[in-house]
């Protein structure tokens, strides 16, 4: 299994689990029901911006669509047009309630989030190159070494403007009372 199955497997799991038709699904997340169908029979690869829509409508960690099950599966999320790359460094925690990225962004490209669940917080800390972040609608440069903490659960955008791919690590905090009852919290101890 690929990381592109088991997400695939992933998304209709959850959807099943809660008893919900793509109809219901799409109304939750704003992703169209074509896109999800794709995305269940494993005919199409969402973007990171499409992923994240999916994961704050299930209530679920980002990293549950991206970790894999076992040891030997590709871990990084690379969309079709690999303008970023998305790689868990440390997958959901449901004991400390956070998700730890390792995110590479291409020359140029822009990915826009749509906010996640509220409570979340999100520290972004740039490991090499330059990363304009938009959050509280202004931008802001982020050099080597520069970090910026803010509110996920508002709408911020990642932008690299230079000629140089950028990579920076994300940590995701989620709020606690969402977490426990999370049924990604519980499919990790099933195991």
């Amino acid at each position: 299994m690929n990381i592109a199955q088991h997400l695939a497997t992933t998304l209709k799991h959850l959807r099943q689990q809660r008893a919900w038709s793509l109809s219901k699904l799409a109304e939750e997340t704003g992703v169209s029901k074509a896109m999800l169908g794709q995305i269940e029979r494993n005919e199409s690869s969402p973007t990171v911006a499409t992923l994240w829509k999916i994961a704050t409508g299930l209530n679920v960690p980002f990293s549950v669509f991206i970790t894999p099950p076992s040891p030997g599966l590709e871990q990084a999320f690379d969309p079709q047009q690999q303008a970023m790359v998305v790689t868990p460094v440390f997958p959901w925690d449901p004991e400390l309630c956070f998700d730890h990225f390792s995110i590479t962004l291409a020359p140029g490209a822009l990915s826009e989030s749509t906010p996640h669940e509220k409570g979340v917080i999100e520290h972004v800390v740039v490991i090499e190159g330059r990363l304009d972040m938009h959050v509280m609608d202004e931008w802001r440069t982020l050099s080597a070494g520069e970090g910026l903490r803010f509110a996920g659960d508002l709408a911020h955008a990642y932008r690299n403007s230079a000629e140089q791919t950028v990579h920076f690590h994300s940590l995701i905090h989620y709020p606690k009372e969402k977490a426990a009852g999370n049924p990604a919290a519980n499919r990790d101890n099933q195991s």
